[in-house]
C-alpha cells in the first residue's frame, strides 16, 4: 500500500487525474474505476490518508486544475477535501450520535448547502444506496453492509470529483462485499473511483485499471495514459460550520450521556445556587430595609437651623457648589498627610434672611409636601377653671411638659434637644403646600375625638399608641391630675384658652422693668385676646413609623406668626430692643441672650428652625438639589447648611448590607472556580471520547476552528444548563427560606431573586464554562486528522 511520502504530485485536469508517485506519473480518467494494489499485509498507510493528511506533510505540490497547492493554507486544504474528495472508509467512520441522514448531510452542511437542498440530496443519496427507509436510525442500529452504504451515500452526497475508497469491503462478508463492489462499480460510471485494496481478485474483477506497487514503487500499470494538459481557473468553495450546527452535533452527543451531563451541570451550578441565594436574600433584605426607611425616614425632615454647627471646609464647599455634591478628590501621593481638624473645622451659623425664607416658601410642592417652623415664641395663656381665671402654659418649640413655665433655661434646653434630635417632639405641626386635599395631621394622625383644626386657633392633643400623655401636659393646662389615672376625651375636647397680648399681659413698673400682671379677669375679657380651643385628640397612624409631633399640645405655625405680628410693636418688645439688659429681671445680657429673650417675647419673627418634608423618599434628592442651588456663588457666611439625617442612616445601612453581600459572594465564588476546572476536565474527556469524530469531520472538510467550535458549543450547552439549573434550584430554595425567615422575623417574602441577577448569573455560568473548555477545545482543533481516524 502507499505511504504518504510516496505521493509527490497529483494533477486534476479536465477529465483526467494524474498522480505522481516517486516521479512515476499515473493518469486516470474521471469515470475510471482504478484499483491501486500493494503487497498484501504490508500494513502501510493507504491512499485515503494521502488526501486526509496532505496538510500535515510536506510531500510536494498537488496541482488541481492547473492551480498549485504549494502555498495552500489549512482552510484551503479543508475546502479541497470537502469540494473534491468523497471518502469511503474501511471502518465506516460514522458519527454514532447522529442519525444516518445527519451523517450524510454533514459534508454538505460544511459546504454551506441550504437545509432544504441538503436534505433532498441526502435522501437521494440514501435512496441510491437502498437505505431511504432507515433515515432516522442511528449507525449502531444498522448492519456492517448498511453502515458502509451510509458511508458511500455520504461520499456521494456532496458531488465530489473523486471517490477514495480504502478497503471498502475489508470489514464485510463475501456476499455483502459483492453488493458494495457492485454499488461502487455503478458509481464509477460518472465518478473517478480510486480504491486501495490488498485483494487482487477483487481488483481484477471490478477495476478498469490496476496500478500495482511494491516497496513504494510502481511495478505495473494495466492501462497507462500519456501526458495531460493543465487547465486553470479552478476555484475552491470555502467550508464553514455554523454555531447552530456545532450546537446540534454537541447536543446529540450530550444526549447520549444524559446523566453525566446532568450531574456535571448540577455540580457546576452549586456556585451559581450559592450566589443566587445570597443575592436573593441580600436584595430581599435590602428591599425590607428600603421599605422601612421609606416608611420611617420619609417622615424625617430636612432640618435647617440657626444654631452654630462645626463642619469641615470640604462639606461646606459641597453645599455651596451643587456640582461637587457627589464628587471626592483623591490624591496619588505616597504619603500620609497630617492635619489638625480644629484648623479645618468651621463654626458656621446659618443666617435666615427674608430672601432665603421667601426662597424656601417657593419650593415646588410636588417635591416637598409640607414645611414646618420652630419659633421659640412664648405664649401668654389664661384659662377659666370652675369660674376662676388662671394662667396656664404649654410647651413651645418642643414639648417640655415637666418644665412648667418656659423660662430661659428651659428654652435653652429645648434648643439643645432640637439641635441634637435626641427626640422629635415638635409642638408646631407642618403646613401643607400646594393643593393637597389632606393636611399633614390628616395624613399622618388618626382622629380619636373631636375634629382636626380648621384654622390657626385650633389646638390638638397628641397621645401615644396607648393614649398616654405626660401628666404635666394637662397639669400645666389646669386639669386636675392628682390621684387620677385617666381623663375622658370629652373633658379635654372643647377646652378653651385665651391668648393674651404682651401689652395686656405685662405691666411696666416705676423702675422701668416689666412684670406679668395679675388682673386676669381684665386680660381674659380684653378685645385683643384670642380664643384658642382644643378641637381634637389625635394619635400617630399605625402605618406611620415615625411622628414628628411630641405628645402634648400641638398648634399651627400660623398661630405663632399671629403672635409675633401682635407682639412686634408691644411696649415690652420695644423696650427690650433698646436695652442691653433683661427688662424683666434687669440682668445684663450679651447679644445672644438678648436675641433669644427678644424672640421669646415675640419680637423676632425669624424661625429658629425650618423643617422640609419631601413628598416621597425619592423626592428627597430633588429637595436637596434645590437647597444646594441657593448656595451656588454665595459667600461662606451667607451659605445655608442643612442636616439630612435620613441620608446618613441610609448610607450606613446600605453600606453594611453591601459589605456583607460581597463577603458572602466571595466565599461562594470559590465553588465557581472549582466548576471552571471541572468543566475543563469534562471537556478534555469529551475530546478523548470524540477523537474519531474529529478525524471524520476534518476528512469531510471541517476547519480547525470548526472543531474548536464543536467543543465550545458543548461547553456552552453545559454552561447554559448549569446556569438555568442553578437559578431554578435557587428559586425553589427561596420558598422554604422565606417560610423560615418569616417564622423567625415576621418579615414576609424576604428572599427574592432579581430577574436581572438571574440572567447575569446564567451569563456568568456560560462564560466560565467557555473559559474552562477553551484549552481542551484548542487541543481538539490541533489533533492530526489521520491519527484521529486511527483512534478506536
Amino acid at each position: 500500500m502507499l505511504q504518504l511520502k510516496d505521493i509527490t504530485k497529483t494533477y486534476t485536469t479536465g477529465e483526467f487525474t494524474q498522480v505522481a508517485l516517486n516521479n512515476v506519473n499515473l493518469s486516470f480518467r474521471k469515470n475510471e474505476f482504478v484499483a491501486i494494489l500493494g503487497p498484501s499485509g504490508s500494513g502501510k498507510t493507504t491512499c485515503l490518508n494521502v488526501i486526509g493528511g496532505l496538510d500535515h506533510y510536506d510531500s510536494g505540490d498537488l496541482i488541481i486544475n492547473g492551480k498549485s497547492t504549494k502555498f495552500f493554507k489549512n482552510p484551503e486544504w479543508d475546502a479541497y477535501r470537502n469540494n473534491s474528495i468523497g471518502f469511503i472508509f474501511q471502518s465506516y467512520n460514522l458519527i454514532t450520535h447522529l442519525s444516518i441522514i445527519d451523517n450524510v448531510e454533514m459534508g454538505m452542511t460544511l459546504s454551506g448547502v441550504s437545509a432544504k437542498l441538503k436534505h433532498q440530496k441526502a435522501l437521494e443519496a440514501l435512496e441510491r444506496v437502498g437505505l431511504k427507509e432507515h433515515i432516522h436510525k442511528k449507525p449502531n442500529q444498522l448492519s456492517g453492509g448498511q453502515m458502509q452504504r451510509v458511508a458511500i451515500a455520504r461520499a456521494l452526497a456532496n458531488n465530489p470529483d473523486i471517490i477514495l475508497a480504502d478497503e471498502p469491503t475489508g470489514a464485510l462478508d463475501t456476499a455483502t462485499s459483492e453488493q458494495i463492489m457492485e454499488l461502487i462499480e455503478e458509481i464509477a460510471q460518472d465518478k473517478l473511483v480510486i480504491m486501495v485494496t490488498h485483494n487482487a481478485e477483487l481488483a481484477e474483477r471490478y477495476a478498469d485499471r490496476i496500478v500495482k506497487f511494491k516497496d513504494g514503487h510502481v511495478v505495473d500499470d494495466s492501462n497507462p495514459y500519456g501526458s495531460v494538459i493543465n487547465e486553470f481557473g479552478y476555484k475552491l468553495k470555502k467550508t464553514s460550520m455554523s454555531f447552530s450546527t456545532a450546537l446540534k452535533l454537541s447536543g446529540k452527543n450530550i444526549s447520549k450521556k444524559m446523566w453525566r451531563t446532568i450531574l456535571t451541570a448540577f455540580a457546576s451550578s452549586i456556585g451559581i445556587i450559592g450566589i443566587a441565594l445570597i443575592l436573593s436574600l441580600s436584595s430581599g433584605f435590602q428591599k425590607q430595609i428600603d421599605k422601612f426607611q421609606r416608611d420611617a425616614l420619609s417622615e424625617f425632615p430636612i432640618i435647617i437651623s440657626q444654631s452654630a454647627m462645626n463642619m469641615d471646609e470640604e462639606s461646606i464647599n459641597k453645599m455651596r457648589n451643587n456640582s461637587l455634591a457627589n464628587q471626592k478628590e483623591y490624591t496619588n501621593e505616597k504619603k500620609v498627610f497630617l492635619y489638625d481638624p480644629a484648623e479645618t473645622s468651621i463654626a458656621h451659623t446659618n443666617i435666615f434672611t427674608e430672601d432665603y425664607l421667601d426662597y424656601i416658601k417657593a419650593i415646588d410642592p410636588s417635591i416637598c409636601n409640607n414645611i414646618g417652623y420652630t419659633r421659640l415664641v412664648g405664649m401668654n395663656l389664661l384659662r377659666k377653671i370652675n369660674g376662676e381665671i388662671k394662667p396656664v402654659s404649654m410647651a413651645i418649640g418642643i414639648n417640655v411638659a415637666s418644665g412648667g413655665e418656659m423660662d430661659m433655661q428651659t428654652m435653652s434646653a429645648s434648643m439643645t434637644n432640637m439641635t441634637s434630635m435626641n427626640g422629635i417632639g415638635l409642638t408646631s405641626y407642618p403646613e401643607t403646600l400646594g393643593k393637597s386635599s389632606e393636611s399633614y395631621l390628616e395624613k399622618n394622625y388618626d382622629l380619636l375625638a373631636g375634629s382636626y383644626p380648621s384654622d390657626e386657633t385650633g389646638l390638638v392633643l397628641v397621645v401615644d399608641n396607648q393614649n398616654r400623655v405626660d401628666y404635666n401636659v394637662l397639669k400645666n393646662l389646669g386639669f386636675t391630675v392628682d390621684n387620677v389615672d385617666s381623663i375622658d376625651f370629652e373633658e379635654i375636647v372643647g377646652t378653651e384658652l385665651k391668648l393674651i397680648t404682651n401689652d395686656d399681659y405685662y405691666t411696666e413698673t416705676e423702675l422701668g422693668s416689666f412684670i406679668p400682671g395679675n388682673n386676669y379677669d381684665t386680660m381674659y375679657e380684653s378685645k385683643d385676646s384670642i380664643t384658642l380651643k382644643i378641637t381634637g385628640i389625635i394619635r400617630l397612624k399605625s402605618s406611620v413609623s415615625l411622628g414628628v409631633l411630641g405628645n402634648g399640645i400641638a398648634y399651627s405655625d400660623k398661630l405663632v406668626q399671629r403672635i409675633t405680628n401682635n407682639a412686634n410693636k408691644s411696649e415690652i418688645v420695644m423696650a427690650q430692643r433698646e436695652a442691653d439688659y433683661n427688662v424683666m429681671t434687669m440682668e445684663q445680657l450679651d447679644e445672644a441672650s438678648k436675641s433669644a429673650f427678644l424672640t421669646y417675647l415675640g419680637g423676632n419673627p425669624t424661625p429658629f428652625m425650618i423643617f422640609l418634608y419631601p413628598s416621597s423618599f425619592e423626592a428627597k434628592d430633588a429637595v436637596l438639589n434645590y437647597l444646594n442651588a441657593y448656595n451656588i456663588g454665595k459667600a461662606e457666611k451667607d451659605t445655608i447648611i442643612y442636616t439630612d439625617l435620613a441620608s446618613t442612616i441610609t448610607k450606613m445601612t446600605s453600606g453594611i448590607m453591601n459589605a456583607i453581600t460581597l463577603v458572602l459572594i466571595a466565599f461562594a465564588a470559590i465553588s465557581l472556580i472549582v466548576s471552571l476546572i471541572m468543566i475543563g476536565i469534562i471537556t478534555y474527556i469529551s475530546v478523548l471520547e470524540r477523537t474519531k469524530e474529529i478525524g471524520v469531520l476534518r476528512a469531510l472538510g471541517a476547519r480547525k476552528k470548526d472543531i474548536s467550535r464543536v467543543f465550545n458549543a458543548e461547553t456552552f450547552i453545559i454552561g447554559s444548563c448549569s446556569g438555568f439549573l442553578g437559578i431554578t434550584i435557587a428559586y425553589l430554595l427561596t420558598i422554604p427560606a422565606n417560610i423560615i425567615i418569616e417564622n423567625m422575623t415576621d418579615l414576609p417574602n424576604v428572599a427574592q431573586l432579581n430577574p436581572l441577577h438571574a440572567l447575569a448569573l446564567v451569563v456568568i455560568s456560560v462564560i466560565l464554562t467557555l473559559i474552562g473548555g477553551t484549552i481542551p477545545a484548542k487541543m481538539a482543533a490541533k489533533k492530526d486528522p489521520v491519527e484521529a481516524l486511527r483512534t478506536e
